[in-house]
């Protein structure tokens, strides 16, 4: 044992000895409420003969009431300093990334109904998935607009969905690719 543990254990034995000296039981003395009331002060309905005093009944209305009006109060104090909008906030305008995308997803459709329709089955997989592709770029650069890099993949996206196109067109009329 170290000196905290004797320090402590000899505490510990000095307060259980005053414990057991304690008495078992105490009687109250006869006149115990008579010196008690003389000690306290006296109430303030007592001191005025025509003082009414509050039914519990109506004390515990009273208890509710207090918090609630105060929660109204403030409330209706936030609802005049904030109040609600009542015309839905405008969508911020496209970035110049998105303008230039929307320029350049023009382009693509006015290229792509300039050139004859193409009808060759083996091609028709790789162009849906370079349309998927386009579609999936198109949605991420809603998401991050202020994306050079998926600019730019939309851009090899349709270079390559238009040379693709022209390569079916010409495998489709017998010319060579």
């Amino acid at each position: 044992m170290t000196h905290h543990d004797d320090l402590d254990h000899a505490r510990d034995t000095a307060l259980l000895r005053q414990l057991r000296d304690l008495p078992r039981e105490m009687r109250v003395p006869a006149d115990g409420w008579t010196r008690l009331q003389a000690v306290l002060p006296v109430r303030a309905a007592e001191e005025q003969p025509g003082a009414k005093v509050i039914p519990l009944r109506r004390l515990r209305h009273a208890r509710w009431s207090l918090p609630a009006g105060a929660a109204l109060a403030a409330s209706l104090a936030l609802y005049w300093v904030l109040p609600l909008p009542l015309q839905p906030a405008a969508p911020p305008a496209p970035t110049v990334l998105q303008q230039q995308a929307a320029v350049m997803t023009d382009a693509y459709r006015q290229a792509m109904a300039a050139l004859p329709p193409v009808d060759a089955p083996e091609w028709r997989p790789a162009l849906v998935e370079l349309d998927h592709g386009a579609d999936q770029i198109r949605d991420a650069l809603q998401q991050s607009p202020r994306s050079r890099h998926l600019l730019e993949q939309l851009q090899r996206t349709y270079a390559l969905r238009l040379e693709l196109t022209r390569q079916a067109t010409r495998a489709a009329s017998g010319l060579p690719t």
